[in-house]
């Protein structure tokens, strides 16, 4: 057919989708910028002022990265971590006020203090003014019980806040440490849990167990697996993620005193095949995830993006690691910083690297660590 006979409002409309698919290409594109190398499988990262990043390493080291890129020395003060599989130093954020009281919060796998033995602990400690050592080290929370394993201890920290400012307290996500998944039905241990405290260590008296006979009271919510990122979207709601076994890793958005059903429900398989359990996917009382990936992408880190530096479009989404793809995952929502996942965008994919963390930066930017032993810190610049 001529070009004159085809319809103007068809070419509009043409046009208008090529356009369309053009701008949300263009917006997708991020170039990565190397800050730093060679971190020993690095897992969390945080920002210092002046540029600085604070880096922990899964065997046990906690490292200052200077703006130029320059890894410190070990930061001295770190308390006994018993490192080893996926166990090690952890997650680590500083807290709100850290401009004036230098507080930092860490999380790691910790040794029993006499055998064998260990489970995931929250510390605090204040961050030397010359960044060389942890001052006034004091452990808040010991996930409880003790078990000799080394998979799955979860360890992500979140400071909770409410009316858009910090309310004293912090979240941090407990894996089921494999073989005990089905403690995580139990509420007289922390596996599985997400548990909620004071930044002194107390339980907050509105925790939804307190006062239940048989069930700790640090519980916020259980039936998870092991969730490895959690994040705050604007309006105080918390955000988490967890590995699922064979497929079915999820979202959620964790309410006090809910069961998420694991091990009970799931979307995913034994490993190797085979079902789990009695192989459904939902029970009356257990709440369903927000979204679910079969196949797995082993997900790790996340934030949502509330900068404008990548764009309109990307502000609002959420932003999760994939350790065994090895690319970034943007994640749109029907609504920004809220809603069902409408659709999902692979950056930094085909790189061959596993995405432990993602966070944004004081400049509004995405930085990134990879996981290996010669991993990286990136800056993601818009492309």
């Amino acid at each position: 057919m001529h070009l004159s006979l085809i319809p103007l409002a068809f070419c509009a409309t043409v046009f208008v989708a090529l356009t369309g698919a053009a701008a949300q290409a263009q917006a997708q594109a991020v170039r990565p910028e190397a800050v730093a190398t060679g971190l020993q499988n690095p897992w969390a990262l945080a920002f210092l002022p002046q540029g600085r990043f604070l880096v922990t390493e899964r065997p046990g080291r906690l490292r200052v990265v200077e703006a130029d890129g320059r890894l410190g020395p070990p930061v001295a003060g770190l308390p006994a971590i018993d490192a080893g599989g996926q166990g090690g130093l952890l997650d680590v954020i500083t807290d709100a006020g850290f401009a004036a009281n230098r507080r930092i919060y860490f999380c790691f796998s910790e040794p029993a203090a006499s055998g064998s033995g260990n489970s995931t602990a929250l510390a605090r400690a204040t961050l030397a003014a010359d960044n060389s050592r942890l001052e006034d080290v004091q452990v808040l929370f010991s996930q409880k019980p003790k078990f000799s394993g080394s998979a799955h201890f979860g360890c992500r920290i979140v400071e909770a806040q409410k009316d858009g400012k910090p309310d004293g307290t912090l979240f941090l996500t407990l894996g089921d440490r494999y073989s005990r998944m089905q403690d995580a039905q139990k509420l007289d241990n922390h596996h599985g849990k997400v548990v909620r405290i004071h930044k002194d260590g107390s339980v907050p008296k509105d925790n939804p167990f307190v006062g239940r006979a048989g069930a700790l009271p640090e519980i916020w919510s259980y039936g998870h697996r092991n969730m490895q990122g959690a994040a705050l979207a604007p309006d105080g709601t918390y955000w988490t993620h967890e590995h699922g076994p064979q497929g079915g890793d999820e979202i959620n958005l964790p309410q006090p005193g809910r069961n998420y059903g694991w091990p009970v429900i799931t979307y995913g398989e034994n490993y190797g095949g085979g079902k789990m359990g009695e192989g459904i996917t939902a029970r009356a009382g257990m709440e369903q995830p927000l979204h679910y990936w079969v196949p797995s992408i082993a997900p790790s880190g996340m934030v949502f993006l509330t900068s404008g530096r990548y764009g309109q479009a990307w502000q609002g989404n959420l932003f999760v690691g994939s350790l065994k793809f090895g690319y970034l995952n943007r994640i749109e929502l029907s609504a920004p910083f809220k809603g069902q996942v409408v659709r999902e965008h692979k950056l930094l994919d085909g790189g061959g690297e596993r995405i432990r963390d993602v966070r944004q930066g004081p400049d509004g930017l995405l930085y990134v660590l990879t996981d290996s032993p010669r991993g990286r810190l990136l800056r993601l610049q818009p492309g």
